[in-house]
């Protein structure tokens, strides 16, 4: 694995314009569209194909995962996800900058970051604003398809960035990490449904008061 500083966690649009007009997407950097939505709302790579940011690549999120789950969106292997990257024309010595095209600015595309850097890659970043910024500060948008050539991108899981279901457990009475919830506040508190249950409501069988926080992409 290369040594790798640690890229700023985001890039305005300005500064990511600036390279697209020098035409500088390519091996060294790449721009990713992490778009997902909920079955029957939008459809993220129909959007994608209408308009993107130049020189930009699709990442789909349900192909680049562990399909055997039964769990929604559970992290691929680490050869699965090096693959991955590498059609995407992506190598250890890449930058990607990751988006999406959330209503909010910005929704999925920290899941993507998130995933690069537990696979070991430290040059990536977020586009601040997401698509919906780029398009409102007037910046160029494309139908045309981008084609990288493949990249070589070798991947090492960095336990240190996960939490299993033990560890979990566990810190319910060590409270050794901080816990932090990322749904929405009726999720949390089991009074909407989760996506996708017909009606199944979560609730915590510890109770509110014992966790406290969960960070869930």
């Amino acid at each position: 694995m290369v040594q790798q500083v640690l890229y700023r966690a985001l890039v305005s649009s300005r500064w990511l314009a600036e390279r697209v007009r020098a035409s500088k997407i390519g091996p060294e950097l790449r721009v990713l569209d992490a778009s997902w939505y909920e079955p029957g709302q939008r459809d993220a790579q129909k959007e994608f194909r209408e308009r993107h940011i130049p020189g930009a690549s699709f990442f789909d999120i349900e192909e680049c995962k562990d399909k055997s789950s039964p769990y929604e969106f559970m992290l691929p292997s680490e050869n699965h996800f090096a693959d991955y990257a590498g059609h995407l024309g992506i190598s250890n010595h890449t930058h990607v900058v990751v988006y999406d095209g959330d209503h909010l600015g910005t929704f999925y595309a920290p899941r993507v970051w998130w995933m690069f850097r537990v696979f070991g890659h430290r040059t990536v970043s977020v586009l601040n604003g997401g698509f919906k910024n780029w398009v409102k500060e007037g910046y160029p948008v494309t139908s045309e398809v981008t084609r990288p050539e493949p990249g070589v991108f070798n991947a090492t899981l960095d336990k240190s960035l996960l939490a299993t279901y033990e560890e979990m457990v566990t810190n319910l009475t060590s409270k050794r990490f901080q816990v932090v919830d990322s749904r929405s506040e009726g999720r949390f508190q089991g009074t909407e449904s989760e996506p996708g249950t017909q009606g199944f409501k979560s609730k915590s069988k510890f109770g509110i008061s014992q966790v406290q926080s969960v960070l869930a992409f």
